[in-house]
């Protein structure tokens, strides 16, 4: 019973062996405790193979690899006059270290008048460089008597989807093989030919598509996001902190003669409705109610 077993272990891992082709993205990033164990031999015995995977590297939980996927965000409040250099300043920075290491994904700068502005900066970058930038940013805004707002950082577990991915990728890579020996090895009639090319070209489709997937999705794990917002550090004895009393004192006659306006168009408005209710009431008391009166009495 065990030698049967056996058999049909070392066949499922050959079945296994024929799905590992090459994929399109560098395949050295995944972890190398993550290969297939040894297969059984004909001569082992089912408990003398399930020793040997235990003692000689089967992945434990410790050894797998995780695929984690960083953003992080950062919210800066600076002096005014700081914020358009601070801001051009990591854009510098991210730009000195490069493409491989970091990338503006996209940037902005409004300025609402001289005492305030606005500002965002999006970026995608290793590790690495993101952990040496969030680690001097505060001494950096410090420098400008600025200060760090908020800090925020969110982990996305993408280890389960990358490894599905990269099975996926596998198994269809073993199928295309598979097709291709298929067209070379084995002529048929047109009709058949056909229906494999058109197989073969469904199959190129998925893996052109997998590989794609694999690659943004390794992307996300080796370059983390930054989205850092600029915001302006409002002076209390400023003009601008000063200017809405001076729109209040400034607007004093426009609101004054807006509201007489309203005063005028409503007594406007009112004024056909007070006449008519005033006849209303002449009549009622001159003509109906002595009448009334006179029946009661």
């Amino acid at each position: 019973m065990k030698t049967h077993c056996a058999i049909l272990l070392a066949t499922a891992a050959i079945v296994l062996a024929a799905c590992g082709g090459s994929g399109g993205y560098d395949k050295s990033e995944m972890s190398p405790s993550m290969s297939a164990p040894p297969a059984p031999t004909a001569m082992m015995s089912q408990d003398a193979y399930n020793e040997e995977i235990n003692v000689g590297g089967a992945p434990s939980e410790a050894d797998l690899k995780q695929y984690i996927a960083y953003s992080h965000s950062l919210g800066l409040r600076l002096p005014v006059a700081s914020i358009e250099p601070v801001m051009q300043g990591h854009i510098a920075n991210c730009t000195a270290a490069g493409p491989a290491k970091c990338i503006v994904t996209n940037s902005y700068l409004n300025a609402w008048s001289e005492d305030e502005a606005s500002g965002s900066l999006n970026i995608r970058a290793t590790p690495e460089w993101i952990e040496t930038f969030m680690n001097g940013v505060e001494a950096e805004a410090e420098a400008v008597k600025g200060d760090v707002t908020s800090r925020q950082t969110t982990a996305e577990d993408l280890t389960v989807t990358i490894i599905d991915t990269d099975a996926r990728l596998n198994a269809q890579q073993a199928l295309q093989k598979r097709i291709e020996d298929l067209l070379e090895n084995r002529p048929g009639d047109l009709g058949d030919l056909l229906e494999t090319e058109r197989e073969l070209a469904r199959v190129n489709g998925d893996i052109d598509s997998l590989k794609s997937s694999m690659k943004a999705l390794m992307q996300r794990v080796n370059m983390s996001q930054l989205a850092v917002s600029y915001e302006t550090k409002r002076n209390p004895v400023s003009r601008g902190a000063l200017s809405p009393l001076g729109d209040a004192f400034g607007g004093f006659f426009y609101n004054l003669s807006s509201a007489l306006a309203a005063v005028i168009t409503a007594f406007a408005v009112g004024l056909p409705w007070l006449i008519l209710i005033g006849v209303f009431l002449w009549v009622w008391l001159k003509l109906i109610w002595p009448r009334i009166r006179r029946k009661k009495t």
